[in-house]
């Protein structure tokens, strides 16, 4: 078995108790909601220079209001120039929007992926792949057939941990995992441990910490770049690792995931 390491493009402003939840969202954002903040750009700055370190393919999912800050396409070419098959490119949606917390809206949602596909497409085109990654992990059942209809065929957005079942608006992690194989997706959900989360905020979030970075410490290799081709393949499984641009601005930009 293989890790399919991926990294997520939250900035500062898409946190949820800034943006996109109902009753989160409580603290207006005070920065610039077009630029990147200078957290976000120290944070690129280490994950370019993670890379540089191993020969591990990364998929990383991009939340597509970040082109409207002509500088962020500048950081995702020189990373896709430099590091060429080895990093690959999902859809995190255009904003940060929690679309489960809201009930099903059918129209919106898309409406976004249109949106946020034709982006993708046009800045980062042949690194682009049909993968998706609800933002916050706030996905339910009404989604799949969205997704399917355009074009996505592998879904990442189920965190199966009971201290998140919340982010499901009520339907558990069991029901949203079959519509998505139901639909045709191909369903890669987030690793655990003793149904803990260790991905994202786990790693820094203590006591969680403790079992995230262990269980970091004991995934199984990563996969290469021609591995990437069994991400889309269901029969083939693989353990699912993420972590945020963000991460890489800890300790002073020099932070890396505890492999």
């Amino acid at each position: 078995m293989n890790t399919w390491l991926t990294v997520d493009t939250d900035d500062l402003r898409h946190l949820p108790r800034h943006q996109g939840h109902p009753t989160r969202s409580i603290e207006p954002f005070e920065g610039d909601m077009s630029r990147m903040s200078p957290r976000f750009k120290t944070g690129w700055a280490g994950f370019h220079r993670w890379m540089a370190t191993h020969d591990y393919a990364v998929t990383v999912f991009v939340i597509t209001d970040l082109f409207d800050d002509p500088d962020f396409e500048h950081l995702l070419k020189t990373s896709l120039e430099a590091y060429g098959q080895r990093l690959t490119v999902g859809c995190h949606g255009h904003t940060h929007r929690s679309w489960s917390a809201w009930g099903e809206a059918q129209e919106g949602f898309r409406d976004m992926l249109e949106r946020s596909t034709g982006l993708l497409h046009q800045h980062a085109e042949k690194h682009v792949r049909p993968w998706f990654r609800a933002p916050a992990g706030y996905v339910a059942s009404w989604m799949a057939s969205a997704l399917v209809d355009h074009g996505f065929s592998v879904d990442s957005s189920v965190n199966p941990s009971w201290l998140v079942r919340r982010k499901t608006n009520g339907e558990g992690w069991g029901p949203v995992k079959t519509a998505m194989t139901s639909a045709g997706l191909v369903e890669r959900s987030w690793n655990t441990s003793f149904t803990l989360p260790v991905n994202g905020p786990a790693l820094f979030r203590f006591p969680l910490s403790i079992i995230a970075r262990r269980a970091w410490r004991r995934l199984p290799p990563p996969l290469n770049s021609d591995g990437l081709l069994n991400v889309a393949n269901g029969s083939v499984p693989l353990v699912t690792a993420y972590a945020h641009v963000l991460d890489f601005a800890r300790e002073d930009g020099e932070w890396t995931p505890p492999l």
